[in-house]
């Protein structure tokens, strides 16, 4: 597959300005990326800027942390779904979870799955890797997979550390074919892209998407 088509051409800076996110959208739509993620209040501005290309629109919900409330995801999610978003990463409940409070989890992850796809969007789940073990990532894999996610995704990137090809790996084995993974956070290079992509990564978040593009170009290598 094309490289390009990997990326989430991503800006979720809360210092972003209009121009910015413009810019991105017409970088996403030169490079031919899969989408642009932002935060749900440029969803407007993403899809209206990337309307009549390839090229989707994504909205994080509940970020970065995922300590809000499930209504509020929801709410959030909908709400960029009707700005014109068709992909929304949300970030879980960390603290649920490492507590062992599965219920909360699986109903906060499915609430958000359930009006994702009634409003016809992909749903991806964003797990935190770095703050978790590895049981703790293979149980919430289980239970993103149980709601009907379509991605589990490493990282926000504002943690205390991005992407791990062992992570992903895990991830990949844990959910089997039936859901795709994202990596997400730190990935800066085309060394990075590559190692996320050969542990099993579907999708990758990532705010270098274009110089990663450029190194691959300089190397002839724009294939995986």
């Amino acid at each position: 597959m094309e490289l390009n088509k990997y990326f989430d051409h991503t800006l979720l800076k809360p210092e972003a300005t209009r121009a910015q996110i413009l810019a991105i959208c017409d970088e996403a739509i030169e490079y031919g990326f899969a989408s642009v993620c932002v935060n749900s209040c440029n969803v407007g501005i993403v899809a209206e800027r990337l309307s009549g290309s390839v090229v989707k629109t994504c909205a994080v919900v509940g970020f970065p942390l995922g300590a809000c409330t499930t209504a509020t995801k929801v709410f959030e999610a909908s709400e960029a779904i009707k700005a014109g978003a068709s992909e929304i990463d949300m970030v879980i409940n960390v603290g649920r979870l490492k507590e062992a409070d599965y219920d909360y989890v699986s109903h906060d992850i499915s609430a958000v799955v359930s009006r994702c796809h009634a409003d016809g969007a992909i749903a991806k789940v964003i797990i935190e890797t770095c703050l978790l073990s590895e049981a703790e990532i293979v149980r919430v894999c289980r239970l993103a997979a149980a709601a009907g996610a379509d991605f589990v995704k490493t990282s926000t990137g504002f943690s205390t550390s991005g992407a791990k090809a062992e992570d992903v790996a895990l991830m990949k084995e844990t959910v089997g074919p039936s859901v795709l993974v994202k990596a997400s956070g730190g990935i800066r290079d085309l060394d990075a892209a590559r190692r996320m992509i050969a542990a099993g990564a579907d999708r990758l978040g990532a705010s270098a998407s274009v110089a990663i593009m450029q190194e691959a170009s300089e190397s002839s290598d724009d294939l995986i």
